[in-house]
């Protein structure tokens, strides 16, 4: 056993977490839309043909915000086709995924059904194959009042008189990746998003938009593609995307329990090319990160778009995840919340089925993942204040990232109520680790309200439909408060915490 020692103290902060840090995405791929959260035959589908036991579980996850439609899928993306009477819209096959798209989900049914579960839509715009023109057509369909412009009546007369209201808007998707269609240098992006940034500016000045950075951490433009896309966009956007996806590459399991090491080099990496365009512009203006892509993603077993057959609503990387991939969704999540004064939006891609916490089966039952637990409580409960933590522990040895710290401690307080919720993440597999993180700091009494963790002895263990309860978050034992207000606690290997202390 290692000793992991936690310094805190509520007045030295990192900042307010965003709420929409707690975001999903929804694309048209897979059984992601179409039996995922839309399966008219199920049932428990609604009268417009969605799945009423995804749409709790949806709920339970606690997402605050959807990315929407895509994604690879957006470059080739028609949105008019997607609107209208379904029987009348058209067939499209979606060069992105060969699939054939139906397109009986559209704008105004997503829409309808986020706001259903609770949710904000994010929209992404097609910067692929289309341009100005269509994205402030959608603009207006999805935000503008009845009477203000024909194409806003068009939603009316679809039967939708309520505006969307869409306020953040996405300006394309990995532009900068070969695979996507109309893939673009960064000049070439840079230039586009800024003219569609301009023309959506002028129709609604108070939106927020996204351009888009990097997909990846490994592109040969990764930050020269940023600085490029700034200097065309900085003036008229509020954020720059990035895309992450983690693996246990070759087998090499204790770099992939440490692959928040390269989230937060990411972040720091970006947030730094963003300042570095704002000082040579003299503004005054701080971008943020829009992290809209995140997730652990097995690609080693897909084989790539190019093999694809045409299809329609094929399983499409429907990864299974085990403990160990919760353990790194828990401390990916951490993260995020270690640098909320950067990122303000993250999504975790994606939803249902497609590399997702929850999983469906067509006529059958839905449940959650192993990765849904770290989130679902995460969103619950670390809202508030994100506070600095000093964090003396073992280091753990990587082939990827060398060494590392073998624990990381994430807190968050609530100004309010002055509640702190401590997130930790064991990524040792084979040494427990005693926690001590003194509180007498904090003032006022506190009381350990609870202590929960995901830990097994059997670290590739899953849930499946016929056993969906195998890994939960369960009671921790052992761990004390004392009357020193110190916190003690036992983190087994390989293992994600959550523990809430109240006053």
């Amino acid at each position: 056993m290692y000793d992991v020692e936690v310094g805190l103290d509520p007045a030295f902060t990192v900042g307010t977490v965003d709420p929409r840090l707690y975001g999903s995405f929804v694309e048209h791929m897979g059984r992601c839309v179409y039996g995922g959260i839309f399966e008219p035959d199920h049932p428990t589908a609604d009268e417009h043909g969605f799945r009423g036991d995804v749409a709790d579980l949806v709920r339970e996850l606690g997402v605050t915000v959807i990315r929407y439609p895509g994604g690879n899928f957006v470059s080739g993306y028609r949105w008019e086709d997607g609107v209208g009477p379904v029987a009348d819209r058209p067939r499209r096959l979606d060069l992105a995924w060969r699939s054939l798209e139906p397109n009986t989900v559209g704008t105004d049914e997503f829409c309808r059904w986020a706001r259903g579960v609770g949710v904000d839509p994010i929209m992404a715009v097609n910067l692929g194959t289309r341009g100005v023109d269509a994205a402030v057509d959608l603009l207006e369909y999805t935000n503008f009042a009845p009477g203000s412009t024909s194409t806003a009546d068009r939603r009316v007369a679809n039967g939708h008189k309520d505006a969307h209201g869409v306020t953040t808007w996405c300006l394309g998707n990995e532009m900068d990746g070969l695979w996507q269609i109309g893939h673009k240098t960064a000049d070439e992006y840079g230039r586009l998003a800024a003219e569609t940034a301009r023309a959506m500016r002028r129709a609604d000045p108070d939106l927020e938009l996204v351009a888009c950075g990097s997909s990846n951490s490994g592109m040969p433009t990764f930050g020269s593609w940023e600085r490029t896309v700034l200097e065309h966009t900085y003036d008229l956007v509020d954020h720059i995307s990035l895309h992450a996806y983690f693996e246990p590459v070759g087998g090499d399991v204790d770099s992939f329990l440490a692959s928040s090491e390269e989230m937060r080099r990411m972040i720091t990496a970006i947030a730094a090319t963003a300042d570095h365009v704002g000082a040579v512009r003299r503004s005054g203006k701080r971008l943020t990160i829009s992290f809209d892509e995140w997730n652990v993603w097995y690609q080693h077993r897909f084989s790539g778009q190019d093999t694809l057959e045409r299809n329609e609503n094929a399983p499409l990387i429907e990864d299974v995840y085990d403990v160990t991939d919760a353990v790194v969704v828990g401390d990916l999540l951490m993260a995020l919340l270690d640098h909320c004064d950067r990122v303000s939006i993250a999504c975790q891609a994606q939803l249902v089925n497609v590399i997702a916490p929850i999983m469906t089966q067509a006529g059958g039952p839905a449940w959650r993942q192993t990765i849904f637990h770290p989130f679902a409580l995460t969103a619950r409960h670390a809202r508030g204040t994100v506070l600095r933590t000093a964090v003396r522990t073992a280091q753990l040895p990587t082939q990827r990232y060398g060494d590392v710290p073998a624990t990381r401690v994430s807190a968050v307080q609530d100004p309010e109520t002055g509640a702190l919720t401590l997130l930790a993440a064991n990524r040792n597999r084979t040494e427990p680790a005693r926690l001590t993180v003194p509180l007498r700091a904090f003032g006022e009494r506190l009381r350990l309200v609870e202590h929960l963790a995901i830990a097994e002895t059997d670290p590739s263990a899953t849930n499946t439909a016929e056993h969906p309860d195998r890994v939960v978050p369960r009671p921790a034992n052992g761990t004390v408060l004392d009357g020193d207000q110190t916190l003690t606690a036992t983190l087994p290997p390989s293992s994600w915490h959550l523990i809430r202390l109240g006053n």
